[in-house]
């Protein structure tokens, strides 16, 4: 069974993420919304955390499971110490925590696809995720990038985009098809060091928000990769199907649902100060509808928080323990995607004319989290992944 209460254990860890936020990120948020592109030079300071456990960041610990993984025990876990200190960090800023090294989504990837001698090659390794094509979307399963096996090595073709940290990082872990005729489970991630001859970042690109992130095209021709970087079993598994390659989301979905959540109680936070500010008095011990109406929306939203809240937990929870999750995941995702977008924007909308100004950060996280319900999957895919798994359907019954 679930505790809903934050572990003793992890206290300090989510005290100190806190006090990175506070301190180091949220002081130079605006500057690096405004220069955009421009590495934050002030990151480099930031040190200590992999014993806070907040450098985990994005490259959790992976939802991996084997025979006898449950002793019966339960356990809170990287994930769960992940998820929170990110929702902390992103308290502070969502971009910059995305533009620290080793916070690459990729880093998920291999936690949880890659072997253990691959885990132990690329350890300390900040590695971007390349999913996205011209073409391809939200259907992972029809992406073009081809990876043809050439003696010991692998010959990457095609074109990725909307690669966070795709300049900045030292590696890309690329999903490319090893044969289109054979569909979903011929697709395969491979990590591509930065140096390596036939990737090039072709370009970067301007956004709503997380600016200080950068989001990068990067194409690749002819590209070789040594086989050895092919994350998992090369084998192609009809039966599994998709199954491996969509095991990184179950673990980057509730990290993306945490970014939300401290984005989301940022705005909440300055908020409620706001309103103070203005004379809104918020009385917990009465109906919202006997309370202003800046009091009653104040409340829904609150309620709304909490609820990802406790469904980021869940997930995170459900993977420390070796439950599959990713029903949970994408819940969390869903929710979390949805409730960030509406809290922020509807925070600039209470503030008024504060809200909407550059005096205050409120219009800047309400642009940050727009790309919070929408990479990692869409909310609508969100949907489609958890009436699926609701109604026991396969992705070929309900489109």
């Amino acid at each position: 069974m679930i505790n809903l209460d934050d572990p003793k254990k992890f206290r300090t860890l989510t005290g100190q993420a806190h006090q990175v936020a506070m301190n180091m990120l949220r002081p130079i948020s605006r500057k690096y919304d405004l220069a955009e592109h421009e590495y934050p030079k002030e990151l480099d300071m930031i040190d200590g955390l992999s014993e806070s456990g907040a450098s985990e960041g994005a490259g959790a610990a992976g939802v991996r499971r084997s025979e006898g993984d449950d002793d019966g025990a339960v356990k809170n876990g990287t994930n769960l110490a992940s998820v929170m200190s990110i929702a902390e960090m992103c308290w502070g800023d969502v971009g910059l925590l995305l533009s620290m090294p080793r916070q690459g989504l990729g880093n998920s990837a291999i936690a949880s696809v890659a072997n253990e001698e691959q885990h132990e090659r690329f350890d300390g390794l900040w590695a971007s995720m390349a999913i996205t094509e011209p073409n391809t979307g939200s259907d992972s399963a029809s992406i073009s990038t081809t990876a043809r096996l050439d003696g010991d090595h692998y010959v990457i073709n095609g074109e990725k985009i909307f690669v966070t940290a795709g300049d900045r990082s030292d590696a890309v872990v690329v999903w490319a098809t090893l044969d289109k005729e054979l569909g979903r489970a011929a697709i395969k991630s491979f990590v591509v060091p930065k140096d390596t001859p036939g990737m090039t970042v072709e370009r970067l690109d301007h956004k709503l928000g997380i600016r200080s992130s950068d989001t990068a095209t990067i194409r690749f021709e002819d590209c070789r990769v040594p086989a050895e970087n092919l994350l998992g079993s090369p084998e192609v598994d009809v039966k599994q199907g998709f199954a491996g390659a969509m095991a990184t989301f179950d673990n980057t979905r509730p990290l993306v649902a945490a970014m939300a959540v401290g984005c989301a109680k940022a705005s909440l936070d300055l908020t409620r100060e706001l309103l103070e500010e203005a004379g809104v008095e918020i009385d917990y011990d009465r109906p919202a509808v006997a309370q202003s109406a800046a009091a009653a929306k104040f409340l829904q939203m609150e309620a709304d928080w909490e609820a990802a809240h406790l469904l980021m937990l869940q997930a995170a929870w459900m993977a420390d323990n070796r439950k599959p999750n990713s029903l949970e995941a994408s819940m969390a995702k869903a929710k979390a995607g949805r409730v960030g977008s509406d809290i922020t924007l509807s925070c600039v909308e209470l503030a008024g004319s504060v809200g909407y100004s550059e005096t205050e950060l409120l219009e800047k996280w309400a642009r940050d989290s727009k790309i919070l319900d929408i990479f990692e999957g869409t909310q609508q895919i969100q949907q489609l992944i958890v009436a699926r798994r609701i109604l026991g359907l396969s992705s070929a019954e309900l489109k």
